[in-house]
């Protein structure tokens, strides 16, 4: 029913940037709140960033000034622009989004993941 589609992981060294996206489809009434999240070998996901539908955003204390998450409405994708990255940030990325589908049920959905790898 809901499709994602991300892009933009990849391996950069300490201090680049990168550019994260991810855009759903399907049967969407529409899109609330959508983010980021990582997960690092052998540890537990965590938030990176969210936004809400009308712009309000959250980050991590981690990623606070470094990264910034937008969004597009009128086509359901999310963004996360990742600057002077660390190896730290090395994980999967995954996109979350909270829909609301045509039949009026509302759940979040996850992508299935994107690696960033940050060499130092």
């Amino acid at each position: 029913q809901v499709r994602f589609v991300e892009s933009g992981g990849g391996l950069v060294e300490a201090g680049g940037s990168l550019r994260l996206s991810c855009a759903t489809s399907g049967s969407i009434y529409s899109v609330h709140d959508m983010g980021w999240y990582r997960q690092a070998a052998g540890l537990r996901r965590d938030l990176v960033a969210e936004i809400s539908r009308t712009g309000s955003t959250n980050y991590a204390d981690s990623v606070e000034g470094r990264f910034t998450i937008s969004r597009d409405n009128a086509n359901n994708t999310v963004y996360l622009q990742m600057n002077n990255l660390k190896p730290e940030d090395t994980a999967v990325y995954y996109c979350k989004a909270d829909i609301l589908l045509l039949s009026m049920n509302k759940r979040h959905y996850w992508g299935e993941g994107t690696q960033v790898t940050v060499s130092s």
